[in-house]
């Protein structure tokens, strides 16, 4: 059985995974409407990740007797001035995510719920590799600059990107 605090705390983080999910989406519409289709796939793939985590969250909670209880999800922002800003975002939305992660294995620490210290050494190591993306997307941006045949390149590139569902590998 898992404990009361430890069963808020990934309802709140189904939720946050959720808002994650429809940010990416809502990125995702944003470069579709640019003519940016492969950033918009990038996002869109984003989206998916992110929907998989959230369900992740999900069965885990079922399983260990938890109820899981679904909250609104808070509106997303859906305009930005370009590609910077939005991997500005995503890198420092990535960033926050990490937090609440941290934040669910230090209370699953003082609960001395191993079994969820075991459950989230995945997200932990999921992190790392979210917010590198971010970052090296973010990067080439920067490099790119106004240079226009860079953003086309870099879109073919994103454009290639597919989903995977890492959370069935185990």
């Amino acid at each position: 059985m898992i404990s009361e605090k430890m069963e808020k705390a990934i309802n709140d983080q189904i939720n946050a995974e959720m808002w994650s999910a429809y940010l990416y989406l809502s990125m995702s519409a944003y470069f579709l409407d640019q003519n940016l289709s492969g950033f918009a796939n990038w996002m869109k793939v984003q989206y998916q990740e992110e929907v998989s985590h959230a369900m992740k969250f999900f069965g885990y909670l079922a399983e260990r007797g938890g109820r899981v209880t679904l909250k609104p999800i808070s509106e997303v922002p859906v305009e930005w001035s370009g590609p910077v800003e939005i991997f500005e975002e995503t890198l420092k939305h990535e960033r926050h995510v990490t937090s609440l992660i941290n934040n669910l294995m230090n209370i699953a620490f003082d609960e001395r719920d191993h079994a969820s210290v075991s459950f989230l050494q995945w997200f932990i190591d999921e992190q790392v590799e979210e917010e590198s993306n971010a970052d090296e997307i973010l990067k080439q941006l920067r490099m790119i600059g106004d240079q226009k045949h860079g953003i086309f390149f870099l879109d073919r590139e994103l454009g290639s990107r597919t989903f995977v569902d890492s959370t069935q590998s185990e």
